[in-house]
């Protein structure tokens, strides 16, 4: 029996996809690429009048680099659709600095938002808002190439594997290279045929009387916020980007000069490329900023011969899931602090950035207190189709758990996030094996024996591991690295003396 996931994430995500294109009663491309954004208990109901001649079909019409998706082994195990009523669209709908959003899936500003058609085609795909690329008037030359991209089978050398995802992406592009009149003319043209969604402009000026320069004019072409580019982190000049958002003072100086020359919401991009981001949050906030976006890319260096320019490397930004981690812990920084997510004077919302890609990823933003969340990398690597999958995942969400309105959730987690001294010491979670499905490969006891806890005996015989409970701490190293997944978790209990 296939692992149904590990097999769906072979599927190439193809656009027109062949294997839909032969099936009259079903969508199977629809049904994987629920399975592969975390909608798995939602798939069949794109193949459930599918019958196996069909299928088949779909299977000899796959395109691939190897050999066909095994689609009707994928879908046989699947379970029927639960059938919960999924609550109404307007559910998702939320406020953010005051604007009614339709759901709290944004457009990061970036690659994925440089023009009227790009910005267009996601609105009526069903992204609820934009941060625009960021506009400036400096002269803006980008290299090439720009991107690259780390994976799980990734070479030493950055080199990915023709069916693995990003686990990581590195990008070396700066702002908007339109000249700023025709980026205002665009965010102009979106507001005025896009009213319902929220139109913000990203703007990065070089001295004071810059930023407010471009701030008028944003709120003048009628956008509904403006976000403060506080955080890019491979400007060519100096004092710029990243260089700001480092240093609290210039945090406070552009922020009030902002405020003081519109009405409409100000909001911050951090960056992360600091050690603490309530300082700078702090100085952002006693500056009137509205809300603040975390985070930007963080500064690195990816060493492979693909991404150089002229066989020379350079700083440049990553992104991607493996930033998630790092952002939920800026955004609790700031969310979790008593002025900055507190209700003393004034409250300061949170747009939550940093590795989004399914509903639960974002989920696990808005629990953390933020009100909207932005997704670059996703979209860069998935196209803007994934929205289908954010809105269904968190509407199912919902419904599991009999929630009317995706604004209980906001910053619900936050009491869950304690200090590593405050954790539980006493009890344990020992690893719990599965012989059945067990292949005998002895990954968990050489992990194990190399770096745990030497916890776990290997019969080299019969090829069975088994666990050495007095040895065993329940650090799960075995776990995470057993590669059919037969290592589980048993009851928490009382530790022995």
């Amino acid at each position: 029996m296939i692992h149904i996931h590990e097999e769906a994430a072979r599927c190439l995500l193809c656009a027109d996809a062949p294997c839909t294109k032969v099936c009259t009663n079903g969508d199977p491309a629809r049904a994987i690429r629920a399975i592969l954004f975390d909608n798995e208990a939602l798939a069949k109901q794109w193949v459930v009048k599918c019958n196996d001649e069909e299928l088949q079909r779909a299977e000899e019409a796959c395109i691939h680099y190897d050999r066909p998706i095994r689609i009707r082994e994928i879908l046989s195990q699947l379970s029927p659709v639960t059938p919960h009523p999924i609550p109404d669209t307007n559910s998702l709908a939320i406020k953010f600095c005051g604007f009614s959003c339709e759901n709290p899936f944004f457009l990061a500003s970036s690659a994925v938002c440089t023009n009227y058609d790009m910005i267009s085609r996601a609105f009526d795909a069903g992204w609820a808002g934009v941060f625009y690329k960021t506009i400036c008037k400096q002269e803006i030359r980008e290299v090439s190439p720009r991107f690259d991209a780390a994976s799980p089978l990734s070479s030493s050398y950055g080199e990915k594997s023709a069916r693995s995802p990003f686990a990581g992406f590195r990008n070396m592009e700066q702002l908007s290279e339109n000249p700023y009149e025709k980026d205002f003319e665009i965010l102009r043209q979106l507001k005025k045929n896009y009213p319902t969604k929220m139109v913000i402009a990203s703007i990065m000026g070089q001295y004071e009387e810059e930023w407010a320069e471009l701030a008028r004019m944003a709120e003048d072409v009628g956008c509904d916020a403006v976000e403060l580019n506080f955080s890019c982190p491979q400007m060519r000049v100096a004092g710029l980007g990243s260089d700001i958002g480092q240093n609290s003072e210039l945090i406070a100086i552009y922020t009030t000069y902002v405020k003081q020359a519109v009405n409409i919401p100000i909001i911050p991009k951090m960056t992360p490329n600091i050690t603490h981001m309530r300082q700078p949050g702090m100085s952002a906030y006693l500056a009137g900023a509205d809300a603040i976006s975390a985070i930007n890319t963080i500064k690195s260096i990816t060493m492979s011969p693909n991404a150089t320019v002229n066989d020379k490397f350079t700083v440049s930004g990553y992104s991607g899931r493996a930033v998630k981690p790092i952002a939920l812990r800026y955004i609790h920084e700031m969310a979790s602090d008593s002025i900055l997510g507190g209700s003393q004077w004034r409250r300061v919302e949170f747009s939550g950035i940093g590795g989004i890609t399914t509903w639960r990823d974002a989920m696990d933003f808005i629990q953390m207190g933020c009100h909207n969340v932005q997704v670059c990398t996703a979209v860069m690597e998935y196209g803007y189709r994934i929205i289908d999958d954010l809105l269904l995942g968190t509407l199912n969400y919902m419904a599991e758990r009999g929630v009317e309105s995706i604004e209980s959730l906001v910053g619900e987690k936050l009491s869950s996030i304690v200090q590593s001294h405050d954790l539980d010491r006493e009890t344990i979670v020992y690893p719990k094996f599965n012989h059945d499905t067990c292949i005998g490969c002895g990954r968990c006891y050489t992990s194990c024996m190399d770096g745990g806890h030497q916890a776990i005996e290997f019969d080299f015989k019969t090829r069975q591991p088994k666990l050495n409970g007095s040895m065993c701490v329940g650090c799960h190293l075995c776990r995470l690295v057993c590669p059919t997944r037969s290592i589980g978790m048993s009851k928490r209990v009382k530790k022995k003396n």
